[in-house]
């Protein structure tokens, strides 16, 4: 891949991260957070994140984009994008790394970016869980 076809694959995904953080179901935390990742299958798919009254027991966006993938039939990760409310910098959380690095080689690249879009920060998987559970 291509320099310039990896800056347009990570626009593609934040763009698409971004589309689907309105969709997210907050009505507790009031926090959106959109997902997407590109497959090995070249599919890029999404997830939002979802809360539940018996809080914390929602689904997060990047759990929610891998269960699209796997539902979809493609198998591993390729690249990530997470994109978050307001200016602050959100990464995965802890349980979702580990959902990542299950589907994703420790180099893939995960792209951080803030609502409008830019991207704040790109990370490996082995940069986001050094020493990850793998069996």
């Amino acid at each position: 891949m291509t320099d310039e076809t990896a800056v347009e694959l990570c626009d593609l995904l934040v763009e698409a991260a971004r589309d689907v953080r309105h969709k997210a179901y907050a009505p507790y935390s009031t926090f959106l957070v959109g997902a997407a990742l590109v497959a090995d299958d070249g599919q890029i798919y999404v997830g939002c994140n979802v809360e539940n009254a018996a809080y914390p027991e929602g689904t997060c966006a990047e759990a929610g984009a891998i269960a699209a993938m796997i539902a979809a039939g493609a198998k591993r990760i390729e690249q990530v994008a997470v994109v978050a409310d307001g200016d602050t910098l959100v990464s995965p959380c802890g349980g979702c790394r580990q959902k990542l690095v299950e589907f994703g080689e420790a180099n893939v690249p995960v792209y951080l970016a803030r609502s409008t879009g830019d991207v704040a920060a790109t990370y490996t998987l082995s940069e986001l869980l050094p020493s990850s559970f793998i069996l």
